[in-house]
């Protein structure tokens, strides 16, 4: 990476969030750097899609802050917020295609929705996009006819088409097999390069996540276990970190009378 890299795009401070009573981030702290590819990894319920959701400015926290471009996004006004997404691409982890538009107007949408382009115009950009997703000659298919890896391949042409500043992907390769999965991560790649923009990716492929991450953040119960480099986060001497890598599951130790009291508290609030 340049020079231009080691500077932060997205700046995460003490960052801690609740649903209800629940704490789901505990003073998670991070800084992604301009072009370079993070990727969020931990185990179910860890706090993997709460932080990408911060991250997209869709949840505000209940202490610490995000900054965006140097601006906390608390201080965003809703129109400067809206004008800040346009700068995102988003790829969801089903695809999250439109079924009733064929896969040209699924890219085109948001072209259409946040653009004042005439429609020849608008139509070159999308299929200028399958191209670089090589879906060039599929623009009339609907989603139902369509592949996994070709869903996931249109949601990125759709997420690219307002050439973003930064990428945002849910669990890219849930659901494909390693070859489709391979080409979807160089195709990541490329693009980064391509386009010079900044990737978070949320997955929990560890094929994946070593093939593409320049640093990875490893969450567990809401706190950062890790965040280093590929190389870093493999040779962690954290043992949560290594049962997550090796696919170990971790001895619970249960305290009857702890667990006994909890299970009173819930039966009394019914």
């Amino acid at each position: 990476m340049t020079d231009q890299a080691f500077q932060a795009v997205i700046e995460v401070e003490d960052l801690v969030t609740y649903y209800g009573t629940r704490k789901i981030l505990d003073r998670v702290n991070l800084s992604i750097r301009q072009g370079e590819v993070m990727v969020i990894m931990g185990g179910s319920g860890s706090g993997k899609s709460t932080l990408l959701r911060h991250l997209l400015a869709l949840n505000k926290p209940a202490s610490g802050s995000i900054r965006l471009y140097g601006k906390d996004i608390g201080k965003y006004s809703t129109r400067e917020l809206q004008t800040l997404r346009k700068r995102m691409g988003v790829s969801f982890q089903n695809g999250a295609l439109f079924n009733s538009l064929n896969v040209e107007d699924n890219v085109a949408f948001p072209l259409r929705e946040h653009t004042q382009l005439d429609d020849n115009t608008i139509r070159i950009m999308s299929r200028m996009k399958l191209e670089v997703v090589n879906l060039a000659g599929f623009e009339e298919l609907m989603p139902a006819q369509l592949s996994g890896g070709m869903i996931k391949r249109a949601a990125l042409a759709r997420a690219i088409v307002m050439d973003p500043d930064m990428l945002f992907f849910d669990e890219p390769s849930a659901g494909l097999d390693p070859v489709v999965s391979a080409d979807l991560d160089e195709l990541i790649l490329k693009l980064r390069e391509a386009m010079q923009v900044s990737v978070v990716v949320v997955t929990h492929e560890l094929d994946s996540a070593f093939r593409i991450a320049d640093r990875i953040i490893v969450l567990d119960k809401g706190k950062v276990l890790i965040i280093g480099t590929v190389d870093e986060v493999k040779n962690s001497d954290n043992q949560r970190v290594q049962n997550l890598l090796n696919r170990r599951a971790e001895d619970v130790e249960v305290d009857p009378e702890a667990y006994l009291k909890r299970l009173t508290e819930n039966l009394a609030g019914l």
